[in-house]
């Protein structure tokens, strides 16, 4: 019978891995071996797959690859990620027929109405963050700088930007209908802070697409425009 004294036969408290009975220290001995062997093994990928091609690298360099893609990727950006250095505005306007006859109206920048609206939110919409922005990156990916598509994703950019413009633009309340559209960017650069001496112009940069003849496909659900003519026009 144990005394109050007597000391248990379980783990004592400090004594780590040699508190252990012998079953439970082999089994502390190999977990901690395999996991030295993993975080080593670790090391030595990411370190081939970053070093200057050698011999290994090209006998093996695809399965280090393996290994370190996707969940191993470096990427730099997320220690050094580069600040802006430009901020880029979509503007948008249109040819309007109404009872007083056809007018252009002043250039709206979308961009702006999608800052305000998220400004001071608690719950900004992904849309007014991201729609706009994505769609513009998207037409600019997939065309060339005379606005020309290269390949097949230029034309489904083309669509994407028509729908989301006229979606933005029938809630200006023009009073007619939208004939023709125009969109362009507006990229100005982020000034120098006050300490620096470095100088930068801030004056917009314009990109202007050519004007677009709006088609029924352009049209949002519930706009009530009528039937719209259909191709482009080059820009003015």
């Amino acid at each position: 019978m144990r005394g109050p004294d007597t000391p248990s036969a379980g783990p004592r408290e400090g004594a780590g891995i040699a508190g252990l009975s012998l079953p439970y220290q082999v089994v502390a001995a190999l977990a901690l071996s395999v996991f030295g062997l993993l975080a080593c093994g670790q090391l030595a990928m990411v370190f081939l797959h970053v070093a200057p091609s050698n011999t290994l690298t090209k006998q093996h360099g695809e399965a280090f690859d393996d290994w370190i893609y996707p969940e191993f990727e470096q990427n730099w950006k997320l220690f050094a990620p580069n600040p802006l250095q430009q901020n880029v505005a979509v503007e948008a306007r249109a040819d309007v027929e109404g009872a007083d006859g056809r007018r252009t109206t002043r250039w709206v920048n979308l961009s702006r109405e999608d800052g305000e609206a998220i400004r001071g939110s608690l719950l900004p919409s992904h849309v007014h963050q991201n729609e706009l922005r994505r769609a513009w990156d998207f037409y600019t990916g997939s065309h060339t700088e005379e606005n020309r598509p290269n390949g097949l994703r230029g034309e489904l950019s083309e669509r994407y930007m028509r729908r989301i413009v006229m979606l933005r633009l029938s809630q200006q309340g023009y009073g007619g209908s939208i004939e023709r559209i125009q969109i362009r960017s507006a990229v100005t650069a982020v000034g120098a802070p006050a300490w620096s001496d470095e100088k930068i112009s801030t004056e917009p940069v314009y990109r202007a697409l050519p004007w677009w003849n709006v088609t029924d496909d352009d049209l949002p659900e519930g706009s009530g425009q009528g039937q719209a003519s259909v191709g482009t026009e080059g820009a003015e």
